[in-house]
């Protein structure tokens, strides 16, 4: 392909990528999804007990993991995390939760659910309590025998009783669970028999066996909105915690100063964005334009690659991100001044402006892709092994790197190469270059 046909052909390119970054992005406020320390909300630390007279396994912190992450997901937060802290704890974040004491409650519990005969129960206190409507009774371990408990539920999730427009939970179970429901409903039809339904010890709801239930389809009902029936179905659907869990921190982060700290990081990085601008077109003149053009178009494009990632929910903008994007501008702004320095540098030697372009730009994108391989290597390495917002950093920073590279050798080289064989030979002057027409 002819030089300059490939030149403007990348130049092109870079105009259709920059219009569909706009597009993704606009307006970044609602498209690029806001992190805990920036939209607010909770985080907590959960630390794993092991049930009485057993160990910590592996195994049941991985099965904890997934619970935890099944549940923070039922809740309906955007970009809400689980993270394992040592061997023995879980960082969950929450970004912009309304209802931070719901959100702990679910994620604390242990989720055991179990069925009992209400006349089965040995406190009759409770059976009392329970025969009048009372709702949350607590059950005493040892005052009751399951018939059932959550390991038969295959499926659960909210919705609304037809009949009297109330929230409820709607259960599936698997066939054996189905057997024993069916031969316990039909066995407590004819006396309307109470079965309590029971959650970590504690009553949820003690309905009256209307009829025979034969396929293992039941429903719970109670004292439930839409939220908490969600909560409850999330819950029942994860199934039962293999460990108790304990609160060692929980902090609530107001979305105030998360957006007061936004509003001052994006203060910095548009000042320091501005000064770069400035010292680029004093010192490099016309090539001083390229830049602003460059980091311009490095922007437009990071924004729009965080906007998509935060569709698909890879994302979320924290304050180690942001940092991580000021740090990648730089980057950006260097790889234009490689490419300068080397360009008018070749010029110096005796180049022609045509040729010493094309040799300048190969040369400065080859160093300028050394230092960028390092330090895309060494934020791999922070985003593989750190925990917490430490990761938002390396990963705003690999992507920043990516675009660097992509702009450099799309646009920067090639506006540098078209200027060479235009403007440049007639006004050398503007670009801080001496001596006349080179190419003639």
């Amino acid at each position: 392909m002819d030089p300059k046909l490939r030149n403007w052909l990348a130049l092109g390119v870079i105009a259709v990528l920059v219009a569909v970054a706009w597009w993704q992005f606009w307006p970044p406020n609602t498209e690029i999804t806001q992190g805990l320390d920036i939209k607010g909300g909770l985080s907590v630390i959960l630390t794993a007990e092991p049930a009485p007279n057993q160990q910590l396994s592996e195994d049941a912190m991985s099965r904890a993991e997934t619970i935890l992450t099944n549940r923070v997901n039922t809740l309906g937060v955007s970009e809400a995390s689980v993270q394992r802290q040592g061997a023995d704890s879980f960082l969950v974040q929450l970004p912009g939760v309304q209802d931070a004491e719901a959100a702990l409650a679910a994620l604390g519990s242990t989720g055991q659910l179990e069925f009992v005969e209400v006349s089965t129960i040995e406190d009759t206190a409770a059976v009392s309590a329970l025969q009048v409507g009372t709702e949350n009774v607590e059950l005493e371990e040892g005052t009751y025998e399951p018939f059932l408990t959550g390991d038969v539920i295959t499926d659960a999730a909210a919705g609304i009783d037809q009949n009297t427009n109330q929230a409820v939970v709607n259960l599936d179970m698997n066939s054996e669970g189905a057997d024993i429901w069916r031969e316990v409903t039909t066995r407590l039809t004819p006396t309307r028999g109470l079965v309590a339904i029971v959650l970590d010890g504690v009553v949820v709801s003690a309905p009256a066996v209307q009829e025979p239930i034969p396929n293992g389809q039941t429903q719970i009902s109670g004292n439930f909105d839409a939220e908490s029936a969600k909560r409850l179905a999330g819950i029942l659907e994860s199934g039962a915690l293999p460990v108790s869990l304990t609160f060692s921190e929980s902090r609530v982060v107001g979305p105030t100063l998360g957006q007061d700290s936004l509003a001052q990081g994006l203060i910095a990085g548009l000042v320091g964005l501005g000064l770069v601008a400035v010292f680029m077109g004093l010192y490099y003149r016309g090539l001083g334009v390229v830049s602003w053009f460059s980091l311009s178009i490095f922007a437009s494009l990071l924004l729009g690659v965080l906007a998509v990632l935060s569709k698909v929910g890879a994302f979320a903008l924290s304050l180690p991100g942001i940092a991580g994007i000021v740090l990648t501008i730089g980057l950006a702004a260097d790889s234009s001044i490689l490419q300068f320095e080397r360009f008018k540098e070749e010029v110096r030697l005796g180049k022609t402006f045509r040729s010493a372009a094309k040799s300048g730009t190969r040369h400065a994108i080859g160093t300028s892709l050394d230092a960028d391989v390092v330090t895309f290597v060494s934020a791999l390495m922070i985003y593989l092994f750190a925990i917490g917002p430490v990761r938002g950093f390396a990963l705003t920073l690999m992507i920043g790197i990516a675009i660097d590279i992509v702009v450099m050798t799309l646009f920067t080289s090639s506006a540098i190469r078209v200027l060479a064989e235009t403007v440049v030979p007639k006004a050398p002057f503007l670009f801080g270059m001496k001596g006349g027409d080179r190419d003639a």
